[in-house]
């Protein structure tokens, strides 16, 4: 796993950060850091960490942070499967897992099809982490995350994009694995230290509560700062979340004039 938690976020104020974010994209949801850990020991060391009782998706857990509130720690025994244990690196990404058996005639028609998918999904690699925890970004309790995580609609989730392109512009690419998303959000940030969205899948939504408007984006802390900076400089442009209607009838015009009118060629 890349070293994504650089020097200058050191002193990283989470609280401030998800008061700009609220300010200026009104979310919803709570947004959420996610921290591997080298060992249990370390995990349970987290402030007013919780250990669940029962047997959990990854998403449940993802879920209780974001939904609840939750400070939340696990293991590799308290998640429900191969599955989300390897996203993790908390499981080796073995033969068998590459199989992905139980999701043959599921998910995906053919053995050939499982295994194209499981293939395909980006993890973090094995053998470095025992354990994982969830907290709310403002908390402070992880001080600072791997990855945060950020729940948005399409609307909020562009803008926030925007955001994050308005200085030191590069084009994102991203892909979809179709189910087990979280690969393609928490596997992939805490796996490449790049920002990561994913179209949380049937069972982020099923089991960990995220509805049906909303994209997940999945960053590391570093780049936090400068979207917020973004964020601030679109908002002095009149770009800013709530996107106001402009009519689908109307001369375009008069809008367009309001944020190119005057400007330098």
């Amino acid at each position: 796993m890349p070293d994504i938690i650089s020097s200058d976020i050191q002193s990283f104020d989470g609280a401030k950060i998800v008061d700009d974010l609220n300010r200026l994209l009104r979310l919803r949801t709570t947004v959420i850091g996610m921290k591997l850990f080298d060992t249990k020991e370390s995990m349970e060391a987290v402030p007013r960490i919780r250990r669940p009782s029962d047997i959990h998706t990854t998403d449940q857990i993802v879920g209780q942070a974001a939904r609840n509130g939750w400070t939340v720690g696990i293991t590799a025994d308290d998640l429900v499967g191969e599955q989300c244990r390897t996203v993790l690196g908390l499981h080796p990404r073995n033969e068998e897992w590459l199989k992905g058996q139980p999701m043959v005639g599921v998910w995906y028609e053919t053995a050939e099809d499982t295994l194209a998918h499981q293939r395909a999904m980006d993890v973090v690699p094995f053998g470095q982490y025992e354990a994982m925890a969830v907290s709310p970004l403002a908390s402070g309790r992880l001080n600072p995350p791997d990855i945060c995580l950020i729940y948005a609609t399409p609307a909020q989730m562009i803008i926030f994009i925007n955001g994050l392109q308005w200085a030191g512009y590069k084009k994102l690419d991203w892909s979809c694995v179709g189910e087990s998303a979280c690969a393609d959000s928490w596997g992939r940030a805490l796996s490449t230290g790049e920002p990561s969205l994913s179209l949380p899948c049937f069972a982020e939504r099923r089991y960990g509560g995220v509805m049906e408007d909303e994209l997940l984006m999945a960053i590391p802390p570093s780049y936090l700062p400068k979207v917020i900076q973004g964020l601030e400089a679109l908002s002095r442009n009149g770009l800013r979340y709530p996107i106001p209607q402009y009519g689908v009838n109307n001369d375009v015009r008069a809008g367009m004039g309001v944020s190119y009118a005057d400007k330098p060629a």
